[in-house]
């Protein structure tokens, strides 16, 4: 059974930095698209950073030049490295995981983190 486990986050001042991971176990066989989302408190969740079997990567407008999404494919780990951090940035960040199509797309995502919490004070 698919799983994933996050670790990371915390409490940091405006301009720092954090680094959130996320460990998948019971993968197999198939090609997936893995994100990083968050949730602001009032606020929907948000996809923030995506990255496909290939390493093609995107980005939400607002993270874009400060998170940077990258995986160790023989750690069967996510990261999400968050520097520059902003108050805005407060929020339970979840990564995720979604089959890729075969047109390079990604499906529903259906495999879930726990959650993290990140507070970024001014």
């Amino acid at each position: 059974q698919e799983k994933l486990v996050q670790s990371g986050g915390g409490s940091v001042e405006a301009g720092g930095s954090l680094r959130l991971s996320c460990a998948a176990s019971g993968f197999t066989g198939s090609k997936y698209c893995m994100g990083w989302f968050r949730q602001a408190p009032g606020k929907e969740r948000e996809g923030v950073a995506l990255i496909h079997s290939t390493g093609e990567t995107t980005y939400v407008d607002s993270v874009k030049g400060r998170f940077t999404i990258s995986k160790d494919n023989a750690k069967y780990t996510l990261y999400l490295q968050m520097n520059s951090l902003k108050p805005e940035d407060t929020g339970m960040y979840y990564c995720a995981a979604a089959l890729e199509t075969l047109v390079g797309g990604c499906d529903e995502y259906n495999v879930w983190g726990q959650g993290t919490r990140v507070t970024v004070s001014s």
